[in-house]
């Protein structure tokens, strides 16, 4: 979506940010601090567990740890921390899931461990004292990105939360499900369609193995899910290309449904206007639960930015089966608005959900005023 006017969000940032900065020695200094004018790192973003630029929890001290949580939590709603600290605390359920297992894959994450919930990295972009710059807080299936000009927000796309595993046992019949919502109201909405309005929901009887524009810089036309090796940044060999086909086999992925998820600006799926009252309800809470995971004052923005213009030309794309459990695929895309779902790895337990600007991801039309302004 567009910039939002957000000076108290802004604010909050810009105090977090310097409050960080004070905490840090010099050598940390050299690992967060980038130049707001670097594009191609500041426009490089990736979910998977591996080793990044910037400064990680891991090489900080409690206090400095602190800061940069206070700093990844100005950008985010209360319930939107929430679900990223639960996240994040997740790569100890998973160590233990994995049975402690290590290896990573060949995959250099800067640690000894390959599941470690202190490898989150924060990079800043330029300074937070400029008209200017902007921030990043990532790591495995977290990635927020923020661009800041005086009092405007840019809305942080692309924002990636991710689960795995997706449900997990605890206390008696409890089930931690940091991102619940997500797929229960997505499944609730496929579920009240009529047959007519399921047929043009649901694009492909088979879910693609990832979301289709995986961790790609801008949002492209025809894109399918990156391999994972290169999603990773490792060299692809027989061993990753064989891995690939399983899991593309496993799915039941066929070249028929590669076709039918490709990305198209052009919108796949059911439109908002073949929905009933009820049924659009449902839709627009489903857009909310990623709206909100942003700050109050900056959803409210980008709230009143989507409109009822666009909700009304918002999608609904569904790959994949309709029975929990199975694996499956979701899109909601409206002019200046993509979310991909995708639930397909570790046995349908692995979720990664994306809510993209296909305009402007990275603050992009910001920017390029500001870049014509000063240069």
């Amino acid at each position: 979506m567009p910039s939002t006017k957000a000076p108290e969000t802004a604010r909050r940032m810009a105090a977090a940010a310097r409050g960080l900065l004070s905490l840090l020695e010099p050598r940390q200094l050299e690992h967060i601090l980038h130049p707001l004018s670097g594009d191609k790192e500041r426009r490089h973003w990736n979910y998977a567990p591996m080793k990044r630029n910037g400064l990680p929890l891991l090489a900080m001290t409690p206090l400095q740890q602190q800061a940069t949580n206070r700093l990844a939590a100005s950008g985010l709603s209360y319930s939107g921390y929430v679900t990223a600290a639960i996240i994040m605390g997740l790569e100890n359920v998973l160590d233990a899931a994995e049975k402690w297992g290590g290896g990573g894959l060949g995959v250099d994450t800067g640690s000894e461990r390959w599941r470690d919930p202190q490898l989150y990295f924060v990079t800043i972009f330029g300074e937070p004292e400029d008209d200017t710059w902007g921030w990043r807080f990532e790591g495995h299936h977290v990635s927020i990105h923020y661009t800041i000009q005086g009092e405007t927000v840019v809305a942080p796309n692309p924002t990636f939360l991710g689960a795995n595993p997706a449900e997990a046992p605890f206390g008696g019949s409890g089930h931690l499900r940091p991102l619940a919502d997500e797929e229960d109201l997505a499944r609730e909405l496929i579920g009240l369609l009529d047959e007519g309005q399921r047929e043009e929901a649901v694009i492909s009887t088979a879910a693609p193995p990832d979301i289709v524009q995986s961790n790609r810089s801008q949002v492209e036309e025809g894109a399918l899910p990156f391999p994972t090796a290169r999603l990773m940044g490792i060299p692809s060999d027989s061993t990753w290309i064989e891995r690939g086909r399983v899991e593309k086999a496993g799915l039941g992925f066929k070249p028929e449904h590669e076709a039918a998820v490709r990305y198209s600006a052009k919108p796949s799926g059911l439109a908002a206007s073949r929905l009933s009252s009820s049924q659009g309800e449902l839709l627009e809470a489903l857009v909310d639960l990623y709206i909100d995971r942003l700050p109050a004052e900056l959803a409210t923005g980008q709230r009143e930015q989507l409109g009822r213009a666009r909700l009304a030309d918002m999608h609904f794309a569904w790959a994949g089966g309709l029975s929990k459990g199975e694996p499956h695929y979701y899109r909601l895309q409206a002019p200046r608005f993509l979310v991909e779902y995708d639930c397909t790895q570790n046995n349908a337990n692995h979720i990664h959900a994306v809510w993209r600007d296909p305009e402007g991801d990275f603050g992009e039309d910001l920017l390029k005023r500001h870049y014509s302004e000063h240069h």
